[in-house]
């Protein structure tokens, strides 16, 4: 299910000029397609995270899974700007009902001293998709046209409804047993972002998609003007990137497990923004791109599992949906105001702008990271039977 939800958003990027040519879509038009399914993404998100702790987490991932197949199915019809605006929407809904459960499901049914070696391993279905679903993306839209990506992993994530049906149970875990309503609901968000360390996860969330979504949206469009890269080379990019990510995801959640997550979040924040601002600056051939994306997608991997690790502890069981889809939603939210802003950025004033405000971005990240979330001090959860965590205030 991540290797295909997390693919067809990638594989955008990659494609995004010969989505443009197609379609005839301004460049500067170009980077709303990000944000048409990272706000709907995000709006469902919240919607669904209340219902994933009322009803349970499967039945949240069937659903999304689900939807998200027809969603992608539909792409192969969509015939001009407007069309392809509604089905990234549509898919948006299906990513704001997933994202949230996926990582929450994770906090269900393993115990707070193996989440990061768990997230690890789920994560790592972005990383397959670098190596597997981007190349074939990017082959699929070379030698027909930019609809047959979406196909294929509208074909992928139809088989991975099958694969929840069957392998994927509800964790014995305490859902919410009160009323659902709309008020009980806002009032829970809002719970939730009076408090400085859940407010602060939310925020630091959306600076790692703000951060993202300003370097990564029109990185290969950037390579393709100022360094000749080709569609194939761009491919091959995101090969080596993924394979990175892969082997690292896994690695950084054990380590995480031992060391604490904050410290490696910390490091790997300041090192992406490091390689965010040295891009244009070193990036002066192909070549050098394969080396220093790769370690761009290194530093990512490092934060994102041991990041979605602490925050499943921050809260008790039959909360943990409401802050994963809260966090989720608001991220989401950054990596399309980051890909919007991406685009005016760099037909406006360059690429190089793009990436020292990204940097900016992940280093305030690091800073609340840091200042405004604090490593649970002890934990008394046990496989798929998590009970609420222990914090120090």
């Amino acid at each position: 299910m991540v290797f295909a939800a997390s693919s067809q958003v990638i594989i955008i990027s990659p494609i995004l000029l010969p989505i443009g040519e197609a379609l005839d879509i301004p460049d500067a038009l170009l980077g709303t397609l990000i944000p048409a399914y990272a706000i709907l993404l995000g709006i469902f998100a919240i919607i669904t995270g209340p219902i994933s702790d009322k009803v349970g987490r499967r039945r949240i991932l069937l659903a999304g899974t689900a939807f998200m197949a027809v969603a992608l199915y539909l792409h192969g019809i969509a015939n001009d700007y407007a069309s392809f605006l509604i089905v990234r929407g549509l898919a948006g809904i299906a990513g704001g009902m997933l994202s949230g459960a996926a990582v929450a499901f994770v906090g269900d049914y393993f115990p707070y001293e193996r989440r990061g070696w768990a997230n690890g391993w789920v994560m790592s279905g972005i990383a397959f998709g670098q190596i597997v679903g981007i190349p074939l993306g990017i082959f699929l839209a070379e030698q027909f046209n930019f609809r047959w990506p979406f196909l294929a992993f509208a074909i992928a994530m139809t088989f991975a409804v099958v694969l929840i049906w069957f392998f994927v149970p509800q964790p014995n875990v305490k859902l919410d047993d009160q009323r659902l309503s709309i008020g009980r609901a806002l009032r829970n968000y809002g719970s939730l972002l009076s408090r400085w360390r859940t407010a602060s996860a939310s925020v630091a969330f959306f600076l790692m998609f703000l951060s993202m979504g300003l370097y990564i949206v029109y990185l290969p469009t950037w390579l393709q003007e100022a360094v000749g890269a080709t569609g194939e080379s761009i491919a091959a990019m995101f090969l080596l990137g993924g394979i990175v990510n892969v082997f690292t995801g896994p690695m950084a959640g054990r380590l995480s497990d031992s060391i604490g997550r904050k410290p490696l979040v910390v490091t790997s924040c300041f090192a992406f923004g490091l390689i965010m601002v040295a891009t244009t600056f070193i990036v002066t051939d192909v070549w050098i791109a394969y080396i220093v994306f790769p370690l761009a997608m290194l530093t990512i991997a490092m934060r994102i599992s041991p990041f979605q690790a602490l925050l499943t502890a921050l809260v008790p069981d039959e909360r943990r949906g409401i802050l994963m889809s809260l966090s989720v939603a608001i991220g989401q939210v950054g990596f399309g105001l980051g890909g919007a802003v991406a685009g005016f950025l760099y037909t406006g004033y360059g690429y190089l702008s793009n990436t020292i405000l990204g940097a900016a971005a992940i280093i305030a990240m690091a800073a609340l990271v840091q200042l405004g979330i604090a490593e649970p001090t002890r934990q008394t959860t046990t496989p798929a039977v998590a009970t609420a965590p222990l914090l120090e205030e």
